[in-house]
């Protein structure tokens, strides 16, 4: 990630390379985990403990654009057309969760803007319908007042990079409106040859505002040139291990390493064609994440209502204690648990809110525009 002490930019310093994040300036988590769970019990009754304290926040959810193709739905008694509802939320200990705003494959350019609007208005009415069991958050604060109140926090986002139609007054506007994760894919200014100079400019103001960057599936040539330049952490919002298991969204071993080095967040999924059948497999992607990255870099995102076909055990947000179960017959420590299901999510929040902060002392709202820059 790039210094935090950042000017203004001239049009001429675009796209210049930026001085590493110093080690200093890191936001860094105290260390206040302690075991909750009696090691002697069955690893099934210690990981509902250990969800108790330490809740999942899952990296992504496409409940609205299934809910979108529905005409009636009842979240908080329990649904049968959708894999997520409040019922199976709670008793999977699911404390948090980013609502997928992506649009649907073949949606026209031109369209982009409004359609990611309608989705975003969607949430929220479902979010205020379901009061009693979801509660909609921008901040780590929030997330953690959801939390004190019993119910699951809904993050907004992420939306793919199209829904800026290329303005970053837009990009302002959707902050403003709730979003907080953009898919760095799919646009001109961050495609197969990395970020032009719009695409970097893109990611600075997303820094100033505290918007979130998310790179699964975006190109190497971008991912290099996100981790350099951003001065916030990033998320992997669905990635997994590419040694382990081929995939375009999953992550080679050296890219995770630059991850690692900017403190950044590869969110595993539990998907069948990107971790593999079975929850050992996805087990085994969390453990190889682990290991190449460390464990503040590894998290969960389940990737229900996605029409993707779910990992075997793992059909549900009910589920997620059989894969944490898992992790601790394999020896994890609580502690590294702990960050996987909520703490590393949390400190990406602070992080961007901190890198904005800082930002906003430095450089005032960007003008730039994609005709001026990459022309």
């Amino acid at each position: 990630m790039a210094d935090l002490q950042d000017d203004l930019h001239t049009a001429a310093e675009i796209g210049r390379a930026d001085v590493p994040y110093p080690e200093e300036a890191v936001l860094v988590e105290p260390a206040t985990f302690a075991p909750v769970s009696d090691p002697d019990a069955d690893p099934l009754t210690r990981a509902h403990a250990v969800l108790a304290a330490h809740p999942v926040a899952d990296g992504y959810n496409g409940l609205p654009q299934t809910l979108r193709r529905l005409s009636w739905c009842d979240l908080a008694l329990g649904e049968s057309a959708v894999e997520t509802d409040v019922p199976r939320l709670r008793a999977g200990k699911v404390g948090a969760m980013f609502w997928s705003l992506h649009l649907p494959d073949g949606l026209a350019p031109d369209r982009a803007v409004a359609a990611t609007l309608d989705h975003l208005d969607l949430a929220k009415t479902v979010v205020a319908a379901h009061g009693e069991g979801l509660y909609p958050a921008r901040t780590a604060g929030e997330v953690a007042d959801a939390r004190n109140r019993g119910r699951v926090a809904v993050l907004f986002g992420p939306a793919g990079a199209a829904a800026l139609g290329d303005s970053l007054g837009v990009l302002r506007s959707l902050y403003t409106l709730g979003l907080r994760v953009l898919t760095l894919t799919g646009v001109s200014w961050a495609g197969p040859a990395g970020l032009t100079r719009f695409g970097e400019e893109t990611v600075r103001e997303m820094n100033r505002l505290g918007m979130i960057a998310d790179l699964s599936y975006a190109s190497e040539p971008t991912i290099r040139r996100v981790l350099t330049l951003s001065k916030a952490p990033v998320l992997f919002s669905r990635s997994a291990s590419r040694e382990l298991r081929p995939h375009p969204a999953n992550l080679p071993d050296d890219l995770l390493g630059d991850m690692a080095r900017t403190r950044s967040l590869c969110m595993v999924p539990l998907a069948a064609e990107q971790s593999g059948p079975t929850v050992r497999d996805v087990a085994d992607q969390l453990d190889h994440i682990r290991g190449v990255a460390g464990p503040e870099c590894v998290g969960l995102s389940g990737t229900y209502d996605t029409g993707g076909a779910c990992t075997q055990e793992l059909a549900d947000p009910s589920c997620y204690p059989r894969l944490i179960a898992e992790l601790l017959r394999r020896g994890w420590e609580e502690s590294d648990v702990a960050l996987l299901t909520w703490g590393n999510v949390q400190r990406v929040l602070r992080g961007a809110a901190f890198a904005a902060h800082a930002v906003q002392q430095r450089r005032a709202p960007s003008t730039a525009t994609v005709g001026e820059l990459d022309r």
